[in-house]
């Protein structure tokens, strides 16, 4: 099973002296612990104590980390370790709510028998009316058979129901979009595609996601062919509208064109290929990939890419390298060519670290801690739900990418997650391109 991140939260104790915070800070860094939120908890004549997130790649770094701190001396101490993150989790994250009160008979009325029935006789009558009398039109069924969740592998629907939830909460927060997670436990495609064409009618849009290579590529292709609705694979084409973004963004630094570039995509699964499709679609030069899978290569060669001999081919030829294979410090720095862009994108380990491809000779690099498929997929869902469209097409896709490039202030690679311009300017592109699509 790949290395997952591990997260807790430290409450530290430190003297109200200069300095004592910097040597906290310092000795995390020292054993590689990635510091996240930082809360001051109490600030004392005599002490403060700080909330720290601290991101480790195990629990016996994590206990490497609490022991350096605590040997910091002077006063500095951990005086707990807590798991925030389960407790955010604690019930589940969302909740299905009513958008109407009831206060009397009237309201019961209206809402249910005898008033609905009216409605339900409207819709009856002109079927295209239940998008505007029930909230079909503003649903996305969040689709998995957990065979691929984040970085943990096949571990089940169940499992993944966190992450389900997790997205269901974005498409609220960024896009005002309700999101219900469908957990499958069957990941042959014909069942898969049954499944979701006998319940598509009661969503606006289907997001598959988490959903495994290479059976992910055949139902995301049929239900698209077989529902009149938006369908979008995120771990596919979101994540490949975000890598567009990212790497127009670090050309745009280094002074690069990248539709006169060639492009090395090492790793061909779910997300490597959709990032070679989505740099083709864009117009890139030329579009080479390597990958052990026999299978992967034979399909990037059927949507207009290239195969390359080896690693050591793709990296020597390559304008602009992008990776996605999981495998920490696969590219190695003597393989950096002088003035290449380097995007090694696999979490939480990159295939080379951005300090050390820069030393070897990159003009730019960066690794995945930024790409988020958050930056697109609720933007994209909300204009193609404004659009009424049933379809997302690659004009889409990079009217989406482009409007993310717009956002991201200078010195960025891309916009901050948090920041609700973008998700804003991703639906109003998305929707502007599905609406002229129309005409």
């Amino acid at each position: 099973m790949p290395n997952t991140p591990y997260l807790r939260n430290l409450i530290i104790e430190t003297p109200s002296k200069p300095g004592n915070f910097a040597k906290v800070a310092y000795a995390i860094g020292q054993l590689e612990g990635d510091i996240g939120d930082i809360q001051t908890i109490k600030v004392g004549t005599l002490s403060t104590i700080r909330d720290i997130s601290v991101q480790c790649n195990d629990v016996e770094q994590l206990d490497k980390i609490v022991t350096a701190i605590n040997d910091i001396g002077g006063g500095i101490q951990v005086q707990a370790i807590s798991d925030d993150v389960l407790r955010a989790h604690e019930g589940g994250k969302i909740h299905m709510k009513s958008k109407v009160g009831i206060r009397s008979l009237g309201d019961l009325r209206r809402v249910y028998t005898p008033g609905v029935a009216n409605v339900c006789k409207v819709i009856e009558k002109d079927p295209q009316q239940a998008q505007f009398f029930t909230g079909i039109s503003n649903t996305v069924a969040i689709v998995t058979d957990g065979t691929a969740i984040l970085g943990l592998g096949n571990i089940g629907p169940v499992a993944g129901m966190p992450v389900m939830e997790g997205k269901s909460v974005l498409f609220d927060q960024f896009a005002g979009i309700s999101g219900i997670p469908i957990l499958l436990d069957t990941s042959d495609p014909d069942k898969v595609v049954e499944t979701v064409k006998h319940i598509h009618q009661g969503f606006g849009g289907i997001l598959l996601e988490d959903i495994g290579s290479p059976h992910c590529f055949e139902i995301e292709e049929r239900l698209k062919a077989e529902l009149d609705i938006p369908v979008m694979h995120d771990d596919q084409h979101g994540t490949a509208v975000v890598a567009l973004a990212s790497t127009l963004s670090a050309c745009r630094q280094a002074g690069v064109n990248l539709e006169d570039s060639v492009v090395g995509q090492i790793g061909l699964g779910a997300a490597g290929l959709a990032i070679s499709r989505m740099m083709m679609a864009y117009g890139v030069k030329k579009m080479q990939g390597i990958d052990m899978n026999e299978s992967a290569l034979e399909r990037l060669v059927s949507h207009g890419g290239s195969t390359a001999e080896s690693l050591e081919e793709v990296m020597a030829t390559s304008d602009i390298v992008i990776a996605t294979t999981g495998v920490k410090g696969l590219i190695k720095p003597e393989m950096v060519r002088p003035g290449q862009i380097i995007l090694a994108l696999s979490n939480p380990h990159a295939e080379i670290q951005p300090e050390v491809a820069l030393e070897a000779g990159a003009a730019f690099a960066a690794d995945g801690r930024l790409v988020n498929n958050v930056l697109g997929f609720p933007g994209i869902f909300r204009g193609a739900l404004n659009a009424k469209t049933n379809k997302i097409t690659y004009d889409m896709l990079i009217a989406a990418a482009l409007a993310i490039l717009d956002s991201t202030k200078h010195g960025d690679l891309v916009p901050h997650p948090l920041d609700p311009n973008v998700h804003q300017n991703v639906a109003e592109a998305v929707e502007k391109v599905a609406n002229l699509a129309s005409i």
